[in-house]
């Protein structure tokens, strides 16, 4: 059972959340939160697999709550997914160096919103290939200089080879089919990445890819750019 914390100044949003995700078999809403300082409470009370987190909250915002719960110890299994209105909200890129698994805009299809939390609970990141480019758009209105990053130096090759794929938004099978590898093989890559770079989630490591150069906005995967 995936256990789901939602966060949401709004009763009405909360209500149609809860009544989407109480009605699949295989998940239910343990916990609501109205606010920023709730969330993060009951967040650490419940310990939920998945917390559907808004941004724009009355007092401690949900950019704040994330980092909150993020930098908890016992929270280490919690995954905060950021809900927001706009798909190009100015705070999400902060809300992924935060911690945050991926985000979701409020009007996605009930269909899309279950298999987000789906895939969440799994330790996957939200982010469709698409999104990873916009993601990278606004990472680097954030961040213009490429900035070193001294874990790239423990990657193996493939393993870099690996992290730029994943960084282009693909999937597990995506890449072992662009790289001629075994899915299986690919997972561990990619494990052994996220455990090199310190980062929590595929999230991260795109973040990551940018500000190390590794990738640039507009890029659409395969072979690193150059320069």
């Amino acid at each position: 059972m995936i256990d789901v914390l939602l966060a949401d100044d709004q009763a009405l949003v909360r209500g149609g959340f809860r009544a989407l995700i109480d009605s699949e078999d295989d998940m239910r809403v343990v916990a609501q939160a109205a606010n920023g300082d709730d969330a993060v409470a009951l967040t650490l009370e419940h310990l939920p697999q998945v917390v559907l987190m808004d941004i724009r909250m009355p007092g401690l915002d949900g950019l704040e709550a994330t980092r909150r719960i993020i930098a908890e110890p016992r929270a280490a299994g919690v995954h905060v997914v950021v809900v927001t209105t706009f798909e190009l909200d100015e705070y999400v890129t902060d809300a992924i160096r935060a911690g945050a698994s991926g985000f979701l805009v409020k009007d996605t299809e009930p269909a899309e919103l279950v298999r987000a939390v789906r895939v969440a609970a799994s330790g996957n990141a939200l982010l469709s290939p698409t999104v990873t480019r916009r993601l990278l758009a606004k990472v680097a209105d954030a961040t213009r200089a490429v900035r070193p990053v001294p874990a790239l130096a423990e990657l193996t090759p493939r393993e870099r080879e690996v992290l730029v794929e994943v960084a282009g938004g693909l999937a597990n099978d995506e890449i072992a089919g662009r790289l001629y590898l075994s899915e299986s093989t690919v997972k561990t890559h990619v494990s052994r990445v996220l455990m090199k770079t310190g980062s929590r989630d595929r999230a991260q490591l795109v973040v990551l890819a940018y500000e190390a150069g590794l990738v640039r906005p507009g890029w659409t995967g395969g072979a690193a750019p150059e320069g």
